[in-house]
Formats: C-alpha cells, structure tokens, sequence
C-alpha cells in the first residue's frame, strides 16, 4: 500500500553537503516541509539523526539512507544490517540500501530480511541491470537507478534513463535517481517507465545548484569576450508592400505577424519610379530590419515585370522591370506578385482558405483574385477575373469595369451624386433607393461571376476580400443571388479574414518560400 501511494510521485531528497552551511538537523526539517509544501509526496533522508528530525515535523514516507566511507568496502549507502534496523528505530519506512555486486561487509539477503523483519520496505540502489535483478531474487521491494555512473569512471552528466527503461521490464517499482537536475528530466524518467522520481541536489543542495548558475554565467562571458557577437537572423523578416490602385501599404512582416506598417496614397500619375522612392523614403527607419522585399501590385507580374492589364484602374509602363528597381532601391532580394494572387496565398495560408484549395475574389477599385490549386498558387495570367468580358463572355468591356468601385462612382455620378464607394454603401444604410440598386448591380455580377468559377474551378471555397467585397451586406447580396440555385451547384462563399493585410501576407510567405527553396538547391 505504501509503495502504490507513490506511483508517479516527486520523492525529495533532502541531503545537505556533508560540513556545509545547511548540515543541520533543524535545516533539513525545514527543507522537507518545504519540499512537501510544494508538492512532494515523500522525502529521501540521510542519517539515522536526520531521520529522527524529520519524523517529528511530519509522517510523510521517508526513505532513510547511513552513508558510511569503509576501508574494506567501496559499499557505501547503508552497508549493515544494524544501520537498516536504527534507520526504521527512527522512522524510517523504506531503507535504501547499495545492491551493487561489489564486495560488501553484509550480503544483500540479510539486509533486505532485517528490514522485512522489521515491517519497512527495501529499496535497492542499483548501479546496472544485474544489480536489479539479484535483489529482486533476493526481496528487494522496489529498485533505483541512484549509483548508475558512480561505481568507477568519469560520472555522466545526464541521468540514466536506459538503465529505468531496462528496470521497468523487471518490475513495475522502480524509482528514478541521479543526476536529475530538471522538470524535463523528472517528466522524461515517468514517460521511460519510472514508478516515481527522486530529485535531490537540484533541490536542497544551495551550493551546488549556485556554482551551476555561477558557471553558465562565467562561460557567457567567456564567449562573450572571445567571440564577435552574431549578425540578427533576417533571413524571415520581409519588408512586404502592397500597391495598389488608391494607396500604398508597407509594412514590416515575420512569420506572419505585422512589426511595423505605414500607409499612404499611390499618385496615379506619377509612375512607378516614383512610387519606389516615396516607399523608400517612409521605411527610411526600417533599414537593417529586413532580410528581402515582396512587393504585392495590381496588373500582370511576369519574371519580375509589372504591366497593366487594366489602365484605368493604374497606369503602368509595359514591362516596368519591378523587381531589378526593388533590388537596386533597397539592397536586399526581391519578389514581385499581382496583389490579388498574394492576397490568395495570404487567405490560403493564415486566412479563411483554411489550407484548401480556393478561389480568391477582391473587389475593390478593380477586381482581382487567385486561384489555388493542390496546395499550388497558379501565377501570370491566372486569377484575373476582373478582365472577363462579363460574367458569362457576353460583353466586349472587362468585369471589372462594372462591378468594382469605379463603376460604383460613375452609376454614382449618372444618378446625381458625386460620390465614391464608401458613400454609396453608407447612403444604403439610410434607405436610398439608388444606392441600393447599384449595389445590387454590382453584386449580381459578382454573383454570376461565381457561379462560373464554381462550374469551371469547382474550388472547395470562394473567398471575397476587397473594400467593395468586405463592406457591410455586399456578401450577403451576393449569397442573396445565389440562392435560386441547386445546392449540389451552390459555391461555398467566404469572407476574407485577413482584410487589408491579405496581400502583404501573402506576399511576405511566398517571398520565404522562395528564399528557402533557392537555398536548398545551391
């Protein structure tokens, strides 16, 4: 019963260093109950006095040792039968002993019949599997690993967790010992077989577990001294910025996660050179804190060249050379993706795509997207749905041109009313018929535009981002038109989860993909 109610529990062994500041009975007291205050289910104590001690502040189990230096004998943990029987006269309910195979005053037989005479268990100190198994043959109750790598040689540093694993096919009982100086360790020694765990010096030996730290600290400095200090690993901070038709986002981006960001308007007539040195001179700060750029831009990316697929929405010179500019601007490697086919990647990966293949949708001062297929982002041409010539090829004007905000604003403006996207959506909220109409409008065609993506892509998700896409009740408009149909035909419609950082995102991961795939090939 004894033995069962320590299964999987921290013994504490409460051994001070032999003439040192705590070898006091009264302080070993104290280390017990503070042992057992925190969690402690017995105590392993040395001494027939320290035994003594501890009994009178608590009954908790103790394992009681006498260590002895004999000059015939390199046994020392418990060497006669007489230490065993003063050790239970005081208190003791097991008594450790060493059941090593080495020469010994007294056989372990007769240790382990007195302490049984005696009603206490025997615990045997092993050094090897062999040590186990004669005292078990011989009555032992339970068996540690406590004198592995202290019979001769250089003493390990680690504890012996094979010699557990090996015990643990002799017995279920056997307890964990020496050199167990971490939690980590203790939780290793159960998950390796150990019934329960002795930790000691870690725990109530102040000298050892100081000269420890005070160790670490001088190699520290040691290597502090003797060795430059490293370079910041900057290998998955990305500078990542999105252009795009009314503004530009840069932000500062590692492992997915926005450090620093700043936003501002794209000038439209200014041009892309332009463009690069305003970015340039708002991150001014930023430099040194990236390994690479992503730059994520509306229009058609192809080997590092920008063009315009849409000139109404950014005027671009054809074949701008993006990337050698980037590279040139900012000294570092650079990539260069359509905004929307990074948004993609952005959603597959840490938005609303959930890992699935997906179709991407943003609807905003264009219409753009991305098309994800086994785990593949499809580049060039592929995802640009706001050049379809209408939702089912039977117009000459791209989709784009009446369905995003542009269009919006002009519908607007043929109304009577020169205002923008945003103001529409608001005057909707109040109740304006014309707002609401264009709405609809717009929505509708999105909503064909879904259903032919579904029939030709047929992608797990269809997941719209974008200002017009991500305003209040457009996706509900949406899922409003597509509600006549079948549900076997019916697209699964998700709404964005990454917002306007979609695209950064998107444009930062992929930019460390390639990173890692051009340094795995070199």
């Amino acid at each position: 019963m004894l033995l069962e109610s320590l299964k999987h529990s921290l013994i504490v062994s409460c051994q001070p260093v032999p003439g040192g500041a705590m070898d006091d009975a009264q302080i070993v007291a104290g280390f017990a109950l503070a042992a057992l205050e925190g969690g402690a289910s017995a105590l392993r104590i040395e001494s027939v006095p320290y035994v003594a001690a501890v009994r009178k502040v608590t009954d908790a189990p103790i394992i009681g040792i006498v260590k002895r230096d004999l000059a015939d004998s390199p046994v020392r943990i418990t060497p006669f039968v007489a230490d065993a029987e003063a050790l239970i006269e005081a208190g003791a309910d097991i008594v450790a002993f060493d059941a090593t195979g080495r020469t010994r005053p007294q056989s372990v037989a007769d240790i382990v019949a007195a302490i049984h005479a005696r009603g206490a268990l025997a615990m045997a100190d092993c050094a090897r599997l062999e040590d186990a198994r004669m005292a078990l043959s011989a009555g032992a109750d339970c068996v540690g690993s406590t004198l592995s790598g202290y019979t001769g040689g250089a003493v390990p540093k680690e504890p012996d967790f094979a010699l557990v694993a090996a015990m643990r096919k002799l017995t279920p009982f056997v307890i964990a010992e020496g050199r167990i100086h971490s939690p980590q360790q203790a939780a290793e020694a159960i998950r390796r077989g150990a019934f329960s765990v002795v930790a000691g010096s870690a725990i109530t030996r102040t000298e050892h577990v100081t000269s420890w730290f005070r160790q670490e600290i001088e190699k520290a400095i040691a290597e502090m001294t003797t060795a430059p200090e490293p370079a910041p690993d900057l290998s998955r901070t990305v500078l990542s910025i999105d252009i795009g038709g009314t503004k530009i986002l840069a932000t500062l981006i590692k492992n997915g996660w926005i450090l620093r960001e700043a936003e501002f308007p794209t000038e439209p007539g200014m041009g892309p050179d332009c463009w690069i040195a305003a970015i340039a001179d708002r991150v001014a700060d930023w430099r040194g804190s990236y390994g690479q750029i992503a730059v994520a831009a509306t229009g058609l990316i192809h080997q590092g060249h920008w063009s315009a697929l849409n000139p109404a929405t950014l005027a671009i010179p054809d074949a701008y050379p993006l990337e050698a500019r980037l590279r040139d601007t900012f000294g570092v490697a650079a990539l260069a993706i359509n905004d929307a086919q990074a948004a993609a990647w952005g959603e597959y990966r840490r938005g609303a795509g959930n890992g699935k293949d997906m179709v991407f949708l943003t609807i905003s001062t264009g219409i753009g997207g991305g098309v994800i297929v086994n785990g593949q982002l499809l580049q060039g041409m592929a995802g640009h749905f706001g050049q379809w010539r209408g939702p089912s090829g039977n117009s000459h004007e791209p989709l784009e041109d009446r369905v995003s905000g542009h269009f919006m604003a002009s519908e607007a403006a043929k109304a009577g009313h020169a205002v923008h996207a945003p103001d529409i959506f608001a005057a909707a909220r109040e109740g304006e018929a014309w707002a609401s109409a264009i709405i609809a409008a717009s929505a509708k065609r999105v909503a064909l535009l879904c259903q032919d993506i579904q029939f030709a892509l047929d992608p797990a998700t269809i997941v719209i981002g974008g200002g017009i896409g991500l305003a209040d009740g457009f996706i509900d408009h949406v899922q409003s038109e597509l509600s006549v149909l079948n549900d076997t035909l019916l697209p699964v419609i998700a709404r964005a989860k990454l917002g306007r950082y979609a695209g950064v995102i998107g444009a930062a991961d992929l930019a460390i993909t390639r990173s890692v795939i051009l340094g795995n090939n070199k």
